[in-house]
C-alpha cells in the first residue's frame, strides 16, 4: 500500500472513531446509570409511584442423564439438590441489592420457583413480586443463577470426568421471560 493511501486509510479511521465516540457520548445521555462526567451512580426512583411488579426469568443447566437420575431418586450425597437450590434462589432474591451494584433494595412480596426435570437438564424458573419503586427483573435472574449454581455444586462430585473437568455440564439460556407492572389498588 503506497504511503498516501495509508495516510488516508488512517485519516477516515480517526474520522469514523470520532463519529463512533460521538454517538456514543449520545448515547451516554441516555444512560441511566451515569453522570454527565460518566461516573456511575444509582438511578434515583424516590418520585416513582409504587406499583405492583412481577418478573420471570428461566434458565438450565445441562448435566448427564445419570446424574439427573440421581437427582430423581434422592441419591446425591450431598442431600436433596432441588430443596437446597429452591433455598439458594430465594437468599439470592432477597439479597440482589448487596451483589448487583446500582440495584435498589426493593420489598419482595413473593418469590415462586419452579423446577423442570427433564432427561438431560434441569430447568428453573423464579417468579419475583413486589410492590415498589423499581422493577424485580434483576432478581429474578439472580434467582435463576444462584439457584442452577447450588444445582452444580451439589452435583459436582457426579458430574466429574475422570481428569476432575465437567466437559457436559452447563448453565444456559439464562433469560428475562416476562415482565409485568401494574398500579396499586
Amino acid at each position: 500500500m503506497s504511503e498516501r493511501k495509508a495516510d488516508e486509510t488512517e485519516a477516515s479511521e480517526r474520522r469514523a472513531g470520532s463519529d463512533a465516540t460521538r454517538e456514543a457520548d449520545d448515547a451516554g445521555d441516555d444512560l441511566t446509570h451515569t453522570t454527565d462526567e460518566g461516573d456511575v451512580q444509582m438511578v434515583d426512583v424516590g418520585d416513582k409511584p409504587d406499583t405492583a411488579r412481577r418478573a420471570v426469568a428461566r434458565g438450565e443447566i445441562r448435566l448427564s442423564e445419570s446424574t439427573v437420575d440421581a437427582i430423581r431418586a434422592d441419591e446425591i450425597g450431598k442431600g436433596d439438590v432441588l430443596a437446597t437450590a429452591r433455598v439458594g434462589a430465594v437468599q439470592a432474591v432477597k439479597h440482589t441489592w448487596e451483589t448487583i451494584p446500582m440495584c435498589h433494595q426493593i420489598p419482595i412480596t413473593n418469590v415462586e420457583t419452579d423446577f423442570g426435570v427433564r432427561d438431560d437438564r434441569v430447568v428453573l424458573e423464579v417468579a419475583v413480586e413486589t410492590t415498589g419503586k423499581t422493577g424485580c427483573e434483576m432478581e429474578a435472574l439472580e434467582g435463576v443463577t444462584t439457584g442452577l449454581n447450588v444445582v452444580w455444586d451439589m452435583v459436582k462430585a457426579a458430574e466429574k470426568d475422570g481428569d476432575g473437568q465437567y466437559p457436559g455440564t452447563a448453565i444456559r439460556d439464562v433469560e428475562v421471560v416476562s415482565k409485568e407492572k401494574r398500579a396499586l389498588e
